[in-house]
């Protein structure tokens, strides 16, 4: 299994600090969650029923009804390559490491590539990247990545891309045109768990041509999303006045992050997480991952890019706790 963030009981039994006493900044998960309504009890006792209004509401907020709902991206990450003949397929790098690791499963054979353009140029079949980009925060205009799916379909081909972290930026997103006359060879995963904060939920959707839908559909079988988790997620997708407060409110946090966290390196931003270093210019990570850690903070390491990943604090005494171990850091 690979490594993600949120294993907080593990850092509390490794550091000897409370469960309770811990800032997590390690997921990328809006801090500010939706608030989860009361659930009808017949939510809990029937099976869900696929014509329950969340396909509507999902169609409404992301631009398509070309969609299958799922429990999770995940879901799909897992399911989808084996969808596909054994080959290679180019994954623009670093990303997400579940991504590669499912197809390798499958038994494909990812190449890890550092651009589109590389990528592009691999001849693979498959093309697969996370826009914006996990954990390095970049991020590739929406029309290069329709021009990628263009070039990708005259020789056969396909374009995955993970946009868990796009709904922030909806105008850059590409998932209105996944498996459409624009896009018939564009695959794309969305989730309630970033942006909504619902990641318990467990709700995720996957855009595309209906005959990869119905595929997907037959793989997961009835009932792959629980009730309750239906009626939460179509509350949060018809909630279109606490979408744009949410928009509103992760940008200016998403910058005092940024701005936070300069004294470490330049960090590049997305409206729910910051990174710091990789590239040119990487990280001490596991010294500093560790300075954070004994101050009771857990961030996202990523040792192979010299990068660290940080959420967003939620409170005004979350924020001072970073500063502090900031600035005590730089006074080492």
């Amino acid at each position: 299994m690979l490594e993600h963030g949120g294993r907080l009981r593990r850092a509390a039994r490794d550091y000897g600090i409370a469960l309770a006493d811990w800032l997590d900044l390690s997921t990328g998960i809006n801090p500010d969650a939706y608030p989860v309504p009361a659930i009808d009890p017949q939510g809990w006792q029937r099976l869900p029923e696929d014509d329950d209004g969340l396909d509507a509401a999902a169609a409404a907020y992301y631009g398509s009804d070309r969609l299958l709902a799922l429990p999770g991206s995940q879901a799909a990450i897992q399911a989808l390559p084996f969808l596909f003949g054994p080959m290679a397929v180019a994954c623009v790098s670093p990303l997400y490491e579940e991504h590669p690791r499912a197809w390798e499963r499958a038994g494909h054979k990812p190449r890890r590539l550092p651009s589109l353009e590389r990528a592009l140029s691999a001849m693979t079949p498959v093309v697969l990247l996370c826009n914006p980009n996990n954990p390095t925060a970049e991020r590739v205009p929406r029309d290069a990545l329709l021009d990628a799916a263009s070039a990708l379909e005259k020789r056969g081909g396909w374009l995955v891309v993970d946009e868990a972290f796009g709904d922030d930026q909806p105008e850059n997103t590409v998932a209105a045109l996944a498996g459409g006359e624009a896009a018939p060879n564009l695959i794309v995963l969305r989730s309630l768990g970033k942006f909504f904060g619902l990641a318990g939920a467990r709700v995720g959707f996957v855009f595309a041509a209906p005959g990869t839908l119905d595929r997907l559909r037959e793989t997961l079988g009835p009932w792959a999303l629980a009730h309750p988790s239906r009626i939460v997620a179509r509350q949060a997708l018809a909630d279109t006045a606490w979408q744009r407060t949410a928009r509103e409110r992760l940008a200016a946090a998403s910058q005092r992050l940024a701005e936070t966290l300069a004294p470490l390196g330049a960090a590049r931003r997305t409206a729910l997480f910051c990174a710091v270093g990789g590239g040119r210019s990487p990280l001490p990570v596991a010294p500093l991952a560790e300075h954070f850690a004994r101050r009771g903070i857990l961030v996202r390491r990523f040792d192979p890019h010299g990068l660290l990943r940080f959420g967003l604090p939620g409170h005004e005494t979350e924020w001072r706790r970073l500063d502090a171990a900031i600035d005590e850091w730089q006074a080492s």
